[in-house]
């Protein structure tokens, strides 16, 4: 089985997101929307429902009117295929190299293609930083598309996307300072400032490892050292539940963590 994680730059207009919804149908596990990111977070399994997903997104939005905070490079930003159960990791660049062919030829949407961490392949981060600047798409159209953008397609293992949002007196100095204390050895961090709220957001790319707790504690950590105080956790999407029973149960709450939060809860509940 495969899950694929599509992040979506839309994360206001409730009809768009309900007809978003509709066309993933049942392979729909959870949406996470922020309306200061303007984002929204689709965790599907299979490989038919991010394709009707995108298609929907490419025929109901367009990014130049986009103004989120989060970076993005199209109505689609990224759409990473992960493996679950017995799947592996080729077969996530199986499905990751036939979507990326879609788009390309069927949408005609420029396609950048990264791979899992530490596997030699393009890194996301990457594609951020030098595309449509020193990178050119590996797929498809050699200009954005009109509305559309472009989209980020990938084979990865399993993250966790985590927030820790912290006291808005915090400057954007010392915000910027914590965001880089905690990156690395397990954590990408971006420091973001959403309607007046400072927020520490980061990717826990080795989760069963770094896991929601210990990156909640090195920002806790962090900012003590800068004396900040951090206000609150949020977890985008899902989570193994090995991940959620390896966390002391009375930290729950505060880490904004549960049983129903996981990938094989929402998984029994569709079944």
């Amino acid at each position: 089985m495969l899950e694929c994680v599509v992040n979506v730059s839309e994360g206001r207009d409730r009809e768009i997101l309900a007809r978003l919804d509709a066309a993933c149908g049942h392979d729909l596990l959870d949406r996470h929307s922020d309306v200061h990111h303007h984002r929204s977070v689709f965790t599907l399994v299979g490989e038919e429902a991010p394709r009707r997903l995108t298609r929907a997104a490419v025929e109901l939005l367009t990014i130049h009117t986009h103004d989120g905070v989060h970076p993005r490079l199209g109505v689609v930003d990224v759409v990473p295929f992960v493996p679950l159960d017995d799947a592996t990791i080729d077969d996530a660049r199986r499905a990751r190299d036939e979507f990326a062919y879609w788009a390309a030829h069927e949408l005609r949407v420029p396609v950048f293609v990264y791979g899992p961490l530490r596997s030699g392949e393009t890194q996301l981060p990457d594609i951020r930083r030098t595309a449509w600047i020193e990178r050119r798409p590996d797929l498809g159209p050699t200009t954005p598309h009109a509305t559309a953008g472009s989209v980020c397609v990938g084979a990865r293992e399993l993250l966790v996307a985590y927030n820790v949002w912290l006291d808005r007196s915090v400057d954007r100095d010392a915000l910027k300072r914590i965001a880089d204390d905690v990156r690395g050895d397990g954590i990408r961090t971006l420091p973001l400032v959403l309607d007046g709220r400072p927020q520490v957001s980061m990717n826990l790319v080795e989760p069963m490892r770094v896991g929601p707790d210990v990156a909640f504690d090195r920002v806790i950590t962090s900012c003590e050292t800068h004396g900040v105080r951090a206000d609150c956790a949020e977890l985008v999407g899902l989570l193994p539940r090995a991940i959620v029973e390896r966390i002391d149960v009375q930290r729950w709450q505060q880490l904004d963590v549960s049983l129903d939060r996981t990938i094989e809860a929402r998984l029994e509940r569709a079944r």
